[in-house]
Protein backbone atom coordinates (compact mmCIF):
# COMPACT_ATOMS: atom_id res chain seq x y z
CA UNK A 1 0.00 0.00 0.00
CA UNK A 2 2.95 2.53 1.12
CA UNK A 3 4.87 1.53 -2.33
CA UNK A 4 1.24 2.31 -4.08
CA UNK A 5 1.43 5.69 -2.41
CA UNK A 6 4.59 6.65 -3.10
CA UNK A 7 4.81 5.53 -6.93
CA UNK A 8 0.92 7.40 -6.74
CA UNK A 9 3.02 10.51 -5.28
CA UNK A 10 6.13 10.31 -7.44
CA UNK A 11 3.61 9.75 -10.54
CA UNK A 12 1.69 13.51 -9.28
CA UNK A 13 4.83 15.23 -8.76
CA UNK A 14 6.56 14.33 -12.56
CA UNK A 15 3.87 15.78 -13.80
CA UNK A 16 2.95 18.87 -12.13
CA UNK A 17 7.44 19.12 -13.10
CA UNK A 18 6.17 18.27 -16.73
CA UNK A 19 3.41 21.24 -16.73
CA UNK A 20 5.45 23.59 -14.92
CA UNK A 21 8.40 23.15 -17.20
CA UNK A 22 6.09 23.18 -20.07
CA UNK A 23 5.00 26.71 -18.90
CA UNK A 24 8.17 27.79 -18.27
CA UNK A 25 6.70 28.26 -14.62
CA UNK A 26 9.42 31.16 -13.20
CA UNK A 27 10.26 30.69 -9.27
CA UNK A 28 8.44 31.49 -6.35
CA UNK A 29 5.16 30.90 -8.59
CA UNK A 30 2.31 28.37 -8.07
CA UNK A 31 -0.11 27.82 -9.75
CA UNK A 32 -2.31 24.93 -11.25
CA UNK A 33 -1.35 24.04 -14.91
CA UNK A 34 -3.74 22.44 -17.14
CA UNK A 35 -3.42 21.21 -21.07
CA UNK A 36 -5.19 23.89 -21.95
CA UNK A 37 -4.72 27.02 -19.50
CA UNK A 38 -7.17 31.06 -19.00
CA UNK A 39 -3.75 33.07 -19.89
CA UNK A 40 -1.06 33.41 -22.98
CA UNK A 41 2.24 32.58 -21.51
CA UNK A 42 4.14 32.33 -18.04
CA UNK A 43 7.16 34.02 -18.73
CA UNK A 44 6.80 37.16 -16.98
CA UNK A 45 8.10 40.17 -18.29
CA UNK A 46 11.14 40.53 -15.05
CA UNK A 47 14.42 39.09 -14.78
CA UNK A 48 18.44 40.21 -12.87
CA UNK A 49 18.84 42.48 -15.44
CA UNK A 50 15.63 44.81 -15.67
CA UNK A 51 15.18 47.75 -14.05
CA UNK A 52 12.81 51.09 -14.09
CA UNK A 53 14.06 54.38 -12.33
CA UNK A 54 12.59 57.95 -13.68
CA UNK A 55 14.05 61.63 -15.43
CA UNK A 56 12.47 64.69 -13.91
CA UNK A 57 12.95 67.68 -15.81
CA UNK A 58 13.27 71.31 -15.52
CA UNK A 59 12.01 73.29 -13.24
CA UNK A 60 12.96 77.05 -13.38
CA UNK A 61 12.47 79.64 -15.74
CA UNK A 62 8.81 80.79 -13.72
CA UNK A 63 8.25 77.78 -11.84
CA UNK A 64 4.59 77.26 -11.71
CA UNK A 65 2.92 76.46 -8.25
CA UNK A 66 2.74 72.93 -6.78
CA UNK A 67 3.82 71.18 -10.13
CA UNK A 68 7.41 69.92 -8.81
CA UNK A 69 6.73 68.89 -4.84
CA UNK A 70 3.17 66.92 -6.26
CA UNK A 71 5.75 65.18 -8.99
CA UNK A 72 7.94 64.22 -5.56
CA UNK A 73 4.76 62.70 -3.75
CA UNK A 74 3.69 60.97 -7.41
CA UNK A 75 6.86 59.26 -7.48
CA UNK A 76 6.27 58.08 -4.56
CA UNK A 77 3.21 56.56 -5.93
CA UNK A 78 4.96 54.81 -9.09
CA UNK A 79 8.01 53.20 -7.22
CA UNK A 80 10.79 53.26 -9.47
CA UNK A 81 14.33 52.20 -8.12
CA UNK A 82 15.77 55.33 -8.32
CA UNK A 83 15.18 59.13 -10.03
CA UNK A 84 17.75 61.19 -11.89
CA UNK A 85 17.79 65.35 -13.16
CA UNK A 86 18.64 66.98 -16.28
CA UNK A 87 19.36 70.54 -14.37
CA UNK A 88 17.52 73.61 -13.55
CA UNK A 89 16.30 72.45 -10.67
CA UNK A 90 16.39 76.35 -8.61
CA UNK A 91 15.95 79.64 -10.19
CA UNK A 92 19.33 80.57 -9.33
CA UNK A 93 20.85 83.71 -11.53
CA UNK A 94 22.75 86.40 -9.57
CA UNK A 95 21.30 86.67 -6.06
CA UNK A 96 22.56 86.79 -3.10
CA UNK A 97 24.22 83.64 -1.42
CA UNK A 98 21.81 83.43 1.20
CA UNK A 99 19.07 83.44 -1.26
CA UNK A 100 20.59 80.32 -3.43
CA UNK A 101 20.93 78.72 -0.22
CA UNK A 102 17.27 78.82 0.66
CA UNK A 103 16.29 78.19 -2.82
CA UNK A 104 18.31 74.85 -2.61
CA UNK A 105 16.94 73.93 0.55
CA UNK A 106 13.38 74.10 -0.56
CA UNK A 107 14.39 72.13 -3.37
CA UNK A 108 16.09 69.76 -1.12
CA UNK A 109 12.93 69.78 1.07
CA UNK A 110 11.03 68.14 -2.08
CA UNK A 111 13.45 65.43 -3.19
CA UNK A 112 14.71 64.15 0.53
CA UNK A 113 10.26 62.73 0.62
CA UNK A 114 11.51 60.61 -2.16
CA UNK A 115 11.25 56.89 -1.51
CA UNK A 116 15.01 56.63 -3.19
CA UNK A 117 17.88 58.27 -4.28
CA UNK A 118 18.13 61.40 -6.28
CA UNK A 119 20.94 62.29 -8.36
CA UNK A 120 21.09 66.02 -9.00
CA UNK A 121 22.53 67.45 -12.61
CA UNK A 122 23.54 70.78 -12.73
CA UNK A 123 21.56 73.14 -15.36
CA UNK A 124 22.57 76.97 -16.30
CA UNK A 125 19.91 77.51 -13.53
CA UNK A 126 22.32 75.93 -10.71
CA UNK A 127 25.64 76.27 -11.62
CA UNK A 128 25.56 79.25 -14.74
CA UNK A 129 27.81 81.61 -12.84
CA UNK A 130 30.91 81.39 -9.88
CA UNK A 131 29.27 81.85 -7.08
CA UNK A 132 26.07 80.10 -8.02
CA UNK A 133 28.86 76.98 -9.40
CA UNK A 134 30.91 77.70 -5.80
CA UNK A 135 27.38 77.16 -3.62
CA UNK A 136 26.78 73.39 -6.04
CA UNK A 137 30.63 72.60 -4.53
CA UNK A 138 29.81 73.43 -1.22
CA UNK A 139 26.16 71.37 -0.98
CA UNK A 140 26.76 68.85 -3.76
CA UNK A 141 30.26 68.75 -4.37
CA UNK A 142 30.99 67.19 -8.05
CA UNK A 143 29.45 68.82 -10.99
CA UNK A 144 29.79 65.54 -13.60
CA UNK A 145 30.15 61.77 -12.35
CA UNK A 146 29.23 58.71 -13.27
CA UNK A 147 27.97 55.38 -11.53
CA UNK A 148 27.14 51.30 -12.47
CA UNK A 149 24.10 49.95 -11.75
CA UNK A 150 23.01 46.15 -12.77
CA UNK A 151 26.14 46.61 -15.23
CA UNK A 152 24.79 49.76 -16.97
CA UNK A 153 26.63 53.15 -16.78
CA UNK A 154 25.46 56.07 -15.96
CA UNK A 155 27.29 59.17 -17.21
CA UNK A 156 26.09 62.79 -15.31
CA UNK A 157 27.90 65.60 -17.12
CA UNK A 158 27.74 69.59 -16.44
CA UNK A 159 27.19 71.72 -19.79
CA UNK A 160 27.52 74.61 -18.02
CA UNK A 161 31.46 74.05 -17.66
CA UNK A 162 33.12 76.95 -17.37
CA UNK A 163 29.76 78.56 -15.51
CA UNK A 164 28.81 81.95 -17.70
CA UNK A 165 29.86 80.76 -20.73
CA UNK A 166 26.52 81.83 -21.88
CA UNK A 167 26.66 78.67 -24.74
CA UNK A 168 26.81 74.83 -23.39
CA UNK A 169 30.51 73.72 -23.20
CA UNK A 170 32.51 70.96 -21.37
CA UNK A 171 36.04 71.81 -20.37
CA UNK A 172 38.89 69.56 -21.59
CA UNK A 173 39.36 68.31 -17.77
CA UNK A 174 35.59 67.28 -17.94
CA UNK A 175 36.16 65.27 -21.66
CA UNK A 176 38.62 63.76 -20.66
CA UNK A 177 36.65 62.96 -17.42
CA UNK A 178 33.88 61.01 -19.40
CA UNK A 179 36.15 59.22 -22.14
CA UNK A 180 37.88 57.89 -19.19
CA UNK A 181 34.74 56.73 -17.70
CA UNK A 182 33.98 55.27 -21.18
CA UNK A 183 37.14 53.21 -21.72
CA UNK A 184 37.32 51.95 -17.72
CA UNK A 185 33.29 50.98 -18.36
CA UNK A 186 33.83 49.53 -22.21
CA UNK A 187 31.69 46.11 -21.26
CA UNK A 188 28.99 47.77 -19.61
CA UNK A 189 25.52 46.46 -21.40
CA UNK A 190 24.41 50.25 -22.24
CA UNK A 191 25.37 53.92 -21.36
CA UNK A 192 23.12 56.79 -20.64
CA UNK A 193 24.15 60.24 -20.70
CA UNK A 194 22.65 62.83 -18.61
CA UNK A 195 23.20 66.43 -19.28
CA UNK A 196 21.28 69.78 -19.44
CA UNK A 197 21.69 71.57 -22.67
CA UNK A 198 21.21 69.45 -26.03
CA UNK A 199 24.69 70.37 -26.77
CA UNK A 200 24.82 68.74 -30.05
CA UNK A 201 22.75 71.58 -31.67
CA UNK A 202 25.40 74.51 -30.56
CA UNK A 203 27.49 75.27 -33.72
CA UNK A 204 31.47 74.02 -33.21
CA UNK A 205 30.86 71.00 -31.38
CA UNK A 206 34.68 70.10 -31.33
CA UNK A 207 35.06 73.52 -29.56
CA UNK A 208 32.00 72.59 -27.65
CA UNK A 209 34.05 69.27 -26.31
CA UNK A 210 30.78 67.47 -27.40
CA UNK A 211 32.14 65.95 -30.46
CA UNK A 212 34.84 64.25 -28.65
CA UNK A 213 32.46 62.55 -26.05
CA UNK A 214 30.53 61.80 -28.96
CA UNK A 215 33.10 59.68 -30.92
CA UNK A 216 34.10 58.16 -27.34
CA UNK A 217 30.60 56.49 -27.33
CA UNK A 218 30.04 55.66 -30.64
CA UNK A 219 31.05 51.90 -30.85
CA UNK A 220 28.95 51.42 -27.57
CA UNK A 221 24.87 51.22 -27.16
CA UNK A 222 23.99 54.44 -25.43
CA UNK A 223 21.22 56.95 -25.08
CA UNK A 224 21.39 60.78 -24.19
CA UNK A 225 18.77 63.07 -22.09
CA UNK A 226 18.86 66.78 -21.80
CA UNK A 227 16.19 69.71 -21.44
CA UNK A 228 16.83 73.12 -21.10
CA UNK A 229 14.62 73.72 -23.85
CA UNK A 230 11.65 73.77 -22.26
CA UNK A 231 9.94 71.81 -25.34
CA UNK A 232 10.17 67.64 -25.85
CA UNK A 233 11.97 66.52 -28.73
CA UNK A 234 13.94 63.39 -29.97
CA UNK A 235 16.59 63.27 -32.05
CA UNK A 236 18.74 60.23 -33.49
CA UNK A 237 22.60 60.84 -33.84
CA UNK A 238 24.87 57.95 -34.83
CA UNK A 239 21.71 56.14 -34.74
CA UNK A 240 21.49 56.62 -31.02
CA UNK A 241 17.84 58.65 -29.65
CA UNK A 242 18.78 61.70 -28.01
CA UNK A 243 15.74 62.94 -26.11
CA UNK A 244 15.17 66.63 -24.75
CA UNK A 245 12.34 66.61 -21.93
CA UNK A 246 9.73 69.21 -21.41
CA UNK A 247 9.33 70.71 -18.03
CA UNK A 248 8.60 69.12 -14.87
CA UNK A 249 6.72 72.78 -13.33
CA UNK A 250 9.34 74.84 -15.07
CA UNK A 251 8.33 77.86 -17.17
CA UNK A 252 5.98 76.42 -20.25
CA UNK A 253 2.68 78.17 -22.30
CA UNK A 254 1.23 74.32 -21.89
CA UNK A 255 0.34 73.81 -25.29
CA UNK A 256 0.18 70.32 -25.39
CA UNK A 257 1.59 67.41 -27.38
CA UNK A 258 1.75 68.76 -30.32
CA UNK A 259 3.88 71.64 -29.47
CA UNK A 260 5.79 69.06 -27.32
CA UNK A 261 4.74 71.53 -24.20
CA UNK A 262 3.75 69.52 -21.02
CA UNK A 263 4.82 68.32 -17.59
CA UNK A 264 6.61 65.04 -17.76
CA UNK A 265 8.02 61.98 -15.84
CA UNK A 266 10.50 59.88 -18.81
CA UNK A 267 9.69 56.50 -17.20
CA UNK A 268 12.55 53.99 -18.18
CA UNK A 269 12.44 50.30 -18.17
CA UNK A 270 15.85 48.90 -18.70
CA UNK A 271 16.35 45.38 -20.12
CA UNK A 272 18.59 43.46 -21.57
CA UNK A 273 18.54 44.87 -25.20
CA UNK A 274 18.18 48.73 -24.36
CA UNK A 275 15.59 51.16 -22.72
CA UNK A 276 12.46 50.89 -22.92
CA UNK A 277 10.47 54.48 -22.62
CA UNK A 278 7.33 56.30 -21.57
CA UNK A 279 6.48 59.61 -21.08
CA UNK A 280 4.29 60.14 -18.90
CA UNK A 281 2.06 63.40 -18.22
CA UNK A 282 2.52 64.67 -14.88
CA UNK A 283 -1.06 65.33 -14.07
CA UNK A 284 -2.21 61.67 -15.23
CA UNK A 285 -0.72 60.20 -12.23
CA UNK A 286 -3.34 60.01 -9.32
CA UNK A 287 -3.82 57.82 -5.77
CA UNK A 288 -5.95 55.06 -4.94
CA UNK A 289 -8.66 58.08 -4.26
CA UNK A 290 -8.16 59.77 -7.23
CA UNK A 291 -7.07 62.73 -6.25
CA UNK A 292 -3.77 64.86 -7.09
CA UNK A 293 -1.08 65.48 -4.35
CA UNK A 294 -1.91 68.66 -2.24
CA UNK A 295 1.62 71.07 -1.89
CA UNK A 296 1.95 74.51 -0.63
CA UNK A 297 4.83 74.88 -3.46
CA UNK A 298 4.69 78.54 -4.36
CA UNK A 299 6.26 79.18 -7.96
CA UNK A 300 7.44 82.68 -9.31
CA UNK A 301 5.63 85.49 -10.44
CA UNK A 302 6.70 86.97 -13.63
CA UNK A 303 5.56 90.37 -14.48
CA UNK A 304 3.28 90.14 -17.51
CA UNK A 305 1.69 92.55 -19.44
CA UNK A 306 -2.00 92.90 -20.35
CA UNK A 307 -2.73 90.01 -23.02
CA UNK A 308 -5.79 90.58 -25.68
CA UNK A 309 -6.99 88.19 -27.96
CA UNK A 310 -4.86 87.33 -31.38
CA UNK A 311 -5.46 85.27 -34.40
CA UNK A 312 -5.39 85.34 -37.99
CA UNK A 313 -4.83 83.45 -41.61
CA UNK A 314 -1.55 82.63 -43.57
CA UNK A 315 -1.39 82.48 -47.01
CA UNK A 316 1.06 82.23 -49.69
CA UNK A 317 0.10 83.05 -53.30
CA UNK A 318 -3.62 82.60 -51.91
CA UNK A 319 -2.99 79.22 -50.35
CA UNK A 320 -3.57 78.66 -47.03
CA UNK A 321 -0.23 77.90 -45.60
CA UNK A 322 -0.24 74.74 -42.96
CA UNK A 323 2.24 74.03 -40.06
CA UNK A 324 3.86 77.64 -40.37
CA UNK A 325 5.34 79.22 -36.89
CA UNK A 326 3.99 82.56 -36.80
CA UNK A 327 5.48 84.89 -34.47
CA UNK A 328 5.11 88.82 -33.41
CA UNK A 329 7.98 90.42 -32.15
CA UNK A 330 8.16 93.88 -30.46
CA UNK A 331 11.62 95.52 -29.49
CA UNK A 332 12.56 97.04 -26.08
CA UNK A 333 10.89 100.14 -25.38
CA UNK A 334 11.36 102.55 -22.64
CA UNK A 335 8.96 101.36 -19.72
CA UNK A 336 7.68 98.09 -21.90
CA UNK A 337 10.20 94.87 -22.20
CA UNK A 338 10.38 93.35 -25.60
CA UNK A 339 7.34 90.76 -26.34
CA UNK A 340 7.74 87.72 -28.36
CA UNK A 341 4.02 85.65 -28.99
CA UNK A 342 4.13 82.48 -31.68
CA UNK A 343 1.79 79.76 -33.15
CA UNK A 344 1.13 77.23 -35.56
CA UNK A 345 -0.84 77.40 -37.97
CA UNK A 346 -3.92 74.49 -39.05
CA UNK A 347 -5.07 72.97 -42.06
CA UNK A 348 -6.74 76.11 -42.75
CA UNK A 349 -4.14 78.51 -42.47
CA UNK A 350 -5.42 79.69 -39.05
CA UNK A 351 -3.27 79.92 -36.32
CA UNK A 352 -3.84 81.55 -32.44
CA UNK A 353 -1.40 83.46 -30.63
CA UNK A 354 0.40 83.05 -27.24
CA UNK A 355 2.63 85.19 -24.83
CA UNK A 356 2.87 83.69 -21.57
CA UNK A 357 0.27 80.89 -21.19
CA UNK A 358 -1.81 78.94 -24.07
CA UNK A 359 -3.74 81.05 -26.33
CA UNK A 360 -3.32 83.62 -24.17
CA UNK A 361 -3.07 86.56 -26.69
CA UNK A 362 -0.21 89.35 -26.67
CA UNK A 363 -0.24 92.98 -24.91
CA UNK A 364 -1.08 95.62 -27.78
CA UNK A 365 1.24 97.21 -29.61
CA UNK A 366 3.16 97.25 -32.73
CA UNK A 367 5.00 93.93 -34.09
CA UNK A 368 7.18 92.89 -36.89
CA UNK A 369 5.75 89.51 -37.84
CA UNK A 370 7.88 86.72 -39.20
CA UNK A 371 6.74 83.37 -41.06
CA UNK A 372 8.61 80.03 -41.11
CA UNK A 373 7.59 76.95 -42.77
CA UNK A 374 10.35 73.91 -41.64
CA UNK A 375 9.86 70.39 -43.12
CA UNK A 376 10.84 68.65 -41.04
CA UNK A 377 10.72 71.64 -38.25
CA UNK A 378 13.98 70.10 -36.63
CA UNK A 379 16.01 67.03 -38.66
CA UNK A 380 16.92 64.25 -36.14
CA UNK A 381 20.39 65.16 -36.52
CA UNK A 382 19.35 68.48 -34.29
CA UNK A 383 19.28 71.51 -37.16
CA UNK A 384 16.40 73.26 -38.15
CA UNK A 385 14.34 72.04 -41.51
CA UNK A 386 14.69 73.49 -44.83
CA UNK A 387 12.33 76.52 -44.97
CA UNK A 388 9.89 76.08 -47.53
CA UNK A 389 8.42 80.05 -47.50
CA UNK A 390 10.75 82.91 -48.51
CA UNK A 391 13.77 83.71 -46.62
CA UNK A 392 12.56 87.46 -46.61
CA UNK A 393 9.42 86.27 -44.14
CA UNK A 394 12.07 84.15 -41.76
CA UNK A 395 14.23 87.57 -39.58
CA UNK A 396 12.68 90.40 -37.70
CA UNK A 397 15.30 92.74 -39.77
CA UNK A 398 13.64 91.59 -42.87
CA UNK A 399 9.77 90.60 -42.84
CA UNK A 400 7.98 93.03 -44.72
CA UNK A 401 5.19 91.85 -42.34
CA UNK A 402 4.55 94.23 -39.56
CA UNK A 403 0.91 95.04 -37.66
CA UNK A 404 -0.58 96.59 -34.65
CA UNK A 405 -2.26 95.04 -31.91
CA UNK A 406 -5.25 97.17 -30.02
CA UNK A 407 -7.05 96.46 -26.98
CA UNK A 408 -9.56 94.25 -28.51
CA UNK A 409 -10.16 91.05 -30.15
CA UNK A 410 -7.81 90.86 -33.26
CA UNK A 411 -7.57 89.01 -36.16
CA UNK A 412 -4.99 89.45 -39.02
CA UNK A 413 -4.69 88.15 -42.29
CA UNK A 414 -1.15 87.88 -43.86
CA UNK A 415 -0.43 87.44 -47.18
CA UNK A 416 2.87 85.91 -48.48
CA UNK A 417 4.11 86.52 -51.83
CA UNK A 418 7.26 84.85 -53.80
Amino acid sequence: MKRTLAALVAVVVLAATVAFSRQDVPPNFQIESGKSNPWTHLRLNRDSGIFQFAIVSDRTGGHRDKIFSQTVDRLNLMQPEFVLSVGDLIEGGKKKSDTIHAEWKEFDSYVQRLKMPFFYVPGNHDVGNEANTAIWGERYGRRHYHFVYKNVLFLCLNTDDPPGAGVPRLSQEQVDYAKKALADNSNVRWTLVFLHKPIWTSGDLKKRGWRDVEQALADRPYTVFCGHVHRFRKFVRQGRDYYQLATTGGGSKLRGIPYGEFDQIAWVTMKDNGPVLAHVLVDSILDDELKSPDSDEVGVRIARQKTYPARGFVYFNGVPVVGAQVAFSSAEQEGRRAVRADGFTSGDGSFELSTYTANDGIPAGKYKVTVVQRRPLVTLEGKAGPNQLPARYAAATTTPLEVEVKEQDNEFRLDLTP
